[in-house]
């Protein structure tokens, strides 16, 4: 049968791709085979999805789609680049996988691609080579549209990219408008410069009021300058300094304000370095900016090197859980959350032992399916398939290079963050944030399916006791994971601390930096953030049903239930009085194995008085000022933690609020709902409102009762678009809801107190929006780092660094 013959039966089913389709030729959207794998990749050329050789029968069986592209490409390594081929990629980002960043490919081998296509009939893979002329219309026509394409994962990254912020905020000095420069007739020449009091060329500032050319501080690594600058500002008092070799054509560059003592933006830069005959033109970048110097110390020192044990020889594994993940771009805070979640049974039957009904299922854009990411990236980290050993003998094995590229999660990546403002980026991001908002992606994809997460859902429980009338009154949340606070009150080596502060203080009064060797962190014990958690509080403005009033009460938390895992969430990021994110460098003493009995929540106890439920109309709403409310949502905080500021300071004005918010900003409960204390309340009778019938049942053809379809649109006032939206961001309410709407208690799994240390994760760097992330995984024994796509034997895991833990119940 000619190659004509062959295909004349399925031609109606061939179409031709346009700019509105997504074409997916980079990799399987069930496995992460590439064209680069043995087998290559089938491109379907009726709905564009590309198949490895294990899934592409089963597209066939489904669709009837019988012809496919099949791209082939051939890695071909270039000889190695000698030292002085070419300028060295300057770092200027503490970002990894985005430009100026950290490159992951750094050092790596370099190769060149060969493609070969073909056209494949299924079902008995018959080859036909492309390209052919002779070949019908419409066959060519779609296979030249594939390729000339951009792939779907390339547009992801495009999207993401055009919405990534760099990540290094500086604010405008209060001495841009007014600076004084003296006329002196000092000119600076373009380029020949030297300290005016040292013969250094090299790490020179230009003072932008009297034109001096001073050298800049000394590093602690012995680096840098010798004071000169700093020291003429305190004799002088003129405040801000420009960097030389760091100035650029489109007028940036370094400028510190010495009594703002911060790097800052000077916005009428060019004016100031004018007044001096500086045109920024003729100026060229020659110098590292205060960015770099700040990664070059950082790669040498500190916890970057404890958190990758980088001092350490370390043994690469392979196999079945040892296969790592690609840093799409500051993606290590997801990869290492997924590693983890892997680990537990739950995740394994439901995507992994489950994947064959998963994709069977599948919809007709598998790439936008979230169980069917979720399936293919469990296979592809614990089937082994994508993480083998090299061959004895090979130049990888005896090199140690390029030992494991790892899988691509850009697929999941782009599905989990689309539409999310924080999640779609290229952006550094906080661990547990992407674990929560994980959690409710989960929810929404389980409806009446079995929910992994159910493995670290628990209760806690709340005790509030009247002041007055010693009444009390329990409430019960659910959450995920348990929020330690760090008291740095509580370190058990506070003499050496403040004994290393005080000889740090001393260094930098000298304009100089101490010797980061000579770290010393506050220590902490675990027992002393249980003990911080559990402590009783006093709740201002608690609404008193017994004696219709507010009053204070003494609250106190517990755990209601105990998970199968817990995961430990330590507190670590925390916001300056200037607004400024921070980590605190705290070393958490975190036990292998834990007992966590003391927290056990016990409910109602006899002799205890409950506080009389609130029945009837609820309790009069309480009084905001709304002017101080809007304040603190123009500065960008979640409006229900901005109404709990209002209201806990008294209406006393912006400062008392702000400092509500900085107080408690890590509070697990910071944005949700405000409810203020004790007034939750039963109304004993009908509601009056009446749905629009044809928007419940419009709702009612997604799969959701009539009780829950009336509850969603009561909620957005019959409005169908937005009540679909409130449907899916309060599945957890819907799920908790019987046929007839009223409220089913949530279950929760409950056990054993006692538990052990499976894995951490570590955050290395100054706040979430910079930095790396590792996560260390007891696996079969021993501690394995999976630094992205970087699998080892650990050994040094640092425990006392990490940031969140998970603990299995014993």
């Amino acid at each position: 049968m000619t190659a004509i013959e062959l295909l004349t039966p399925h031609l109606n089913s061939i179409k031709i791709p346009d700019n509105s389709q997504k074409i997916y030729k980079d990799e399987c959207v069930f496995s992460f085979d590439t064209p680069e794998t043995d087998t290559g990749l089938y491109v379907s050329l009726n709905n564009f999805l590309g198949f490895g050789r294990d899934y592409v029968e089963r597209n066939y069986r489904k669709t009837g789609n019988a012809v496919y592209l099949h791209i082939h490409r051939i890695k071909k390594e270039l000889p190695s680049e000698q030292p002085g081929d070419g300028p060295e990629k300057k770092i200027t980002r503490l970002a990894i996988g985005v430009e100026g960043g950290f490159d992951p490919d750094a050092g790596k081998k370099k190769f060149e691609y060969e493609e070969s296509y073909s056209i494949v009939v299924l079902p008995d893979f018959v080859s036909i080579s492309w390209p052919d002329p002779q070949l019908p219309e419409i066959v060519n026509a779609s296979v030249k549209a594939i390729i000339k394409a951009e792939s779907a994962s390339k547009l992801a990254e495009l999207e993401a990219l055009a919405v990534t912020w760099d990540g290094e905020v500086r604010v405008v000095t209060k001495h841009a408008e007014n600076l004084l420069q003296l006329d002196n007739g000092k000119k600076i020449p373009p380029c020949g410069w030297k300290c005016e009091k040292c013969d250094l060329t090299q790490n020179l500032w230009l003072n932008l009021t009297d034109g001096s050319i001073l050298c800049g501080r000394k590093f602690y690594d012995g680096s840098g300058g010798n004071d000169h600058a700093v020291e003429h500002y305190r004799s002088t008092g003129y405040p801000l300094a420009v960097k030389l070799g760091t100035i650029t054509k489109d007028g940036r560059a370094d400028v510190f304000s010495y009594d703002e003592d911060n790097m800052v933006e000077d916005p009428n830069l060019i004016v100031h370095l004018a007044h001096f005959g500086i045109n920024i033109a003729q100026m060229e970048k020659t110098d590292k900016s205060m960015v770099e110097l700040e990664l070059d110390l950082n790669q040498k020192f500190g916890e970057w090197v404890a958190l990758q044990e980088a001092g350490s020889q370390l043994k690469p594994l392979y196999g079945p859980g040892y296969t790592g993940l690609i840093n799409l771009g500051n993606s290590c805070y997801m990869n290492s959350i997924i590693q983890v979640i892997f680990v537990i049974p739950d995740f394994v039957r439901r995507f992994v032992e489950g994947s064959a009904e998963i994709f069977d299922s599948a919809s007709s854009d598998p790439a936008s399916d979230f169980n069917v990411q979720m399936s293919k990236l469990g296979i592809g980290l614990l089937g082994g398939k994508y993480s083998k050993v090299p061959p004895e003998g090979s130049k990888a094995k005896q090199t140690n290079d390029d030992l494991q590229p790892g899988i691509s999660p850009h697929m999941f990546k782009s599905l989990i963050g689309k539409g999310h403002p924080l999640f779609s980026t290229k952006r550094q991001q906080d661990a547990q944030e992407f674990f929560l908002h994980f959690i409710n992606t989960l929810e929404r994809n389980s409806r009446h399916r079995n929910n992994p997460s159910d493995c670290f859902k628990f209760s806690v429980e709340d005790r509030f006791q009247c002041s007055k009338s010693k009444k009390v009154k329990y409430t019960y949340r659910t959450e995920y994971s348990l929020p330690l606070p760090i008291t740095l009150e509580a370190a058990v080596n506070k003499e050496e601390v403040a004994a290393y502060e005080a000889q740090k203080a001393e260094v930098e009064d000298k304009g100089q930096r101490l010797d980061p060797n000579v770290l010393v962190r506050p220590r902490i014990k675990l027992s002393s953030c249980l003990e911080a958690f559990s402590e009783a509080e006093i709740v201002e403005h608690f609404y008193s049903s017994a004696l219709n009033e507010k009053t204070t009460a003494r609250k106190t938390t517990r755990l209601a239930s105990f998970p199968d895992y817990l995961l430990i969430h330590l507190k670590k990021f925390t916001v300056r009085e200037d607004w400024v994110p921070i980590k605190l460098d705290v070393a958490v003493e975190m036990p292998d194995e834990l007992d966590l009995s003391p927290l056990r929540g016990s409910g109602l106890q006899p002799g205890e008085d409950p506080l009389p439920e609130i029945t009837g109309a609820p309790p009069p709403s309480p009084v905001l000022d709304q002017e101080v409310l809007k304040q603190l949502i123009d500065m960008g905080f979640p409006p229900e933690a901005c109404k709990k500021a209002v209201y806990f300071t008294d209406n006393k004005g912006l400062e008392p609020a702000t400092n509500w918010v900085m107080d408690h900003i890590g509070d697990s409960d910071f944005a949700d709902p405000f409810v203020p204390p004790g007034t939750d309340f039963k109304t004993g009778g009908k509601s009056s409102f009446i749905p629009n019938e044809d928007a419940v049942s419009m709702i009612m053809m997604m799969g959701f009762t009539r009780a829950q379809s009336t509850r969603a649109l009561k909620a957005t006032d019959n409005d169908v678009e937005r009540a679909a939206d409130w449907i899916f961001s309060h599945q957890a309410e819907l799920d908790s809801e019987d046929s007839q709407g009223a409220t089913v208690e949530p279950t929760f799994r409950d056990g054993g107190s006692r538990y052990r240390l499976i894995a951490f994760i570590s955050h290395m760097g100054t706040s979430t929006m910079v930095g790396h992330y590792v996560c260390h995984i007891l696996r079969d024994g021993h501690w394995v780092i999976y630094n992205d796509n970087k699998v080892a034997l650990s050994e040094n895991p640092p425990k006392e660094l990490g940031y969140l833990y998970l603990y299995q119940r014993l």
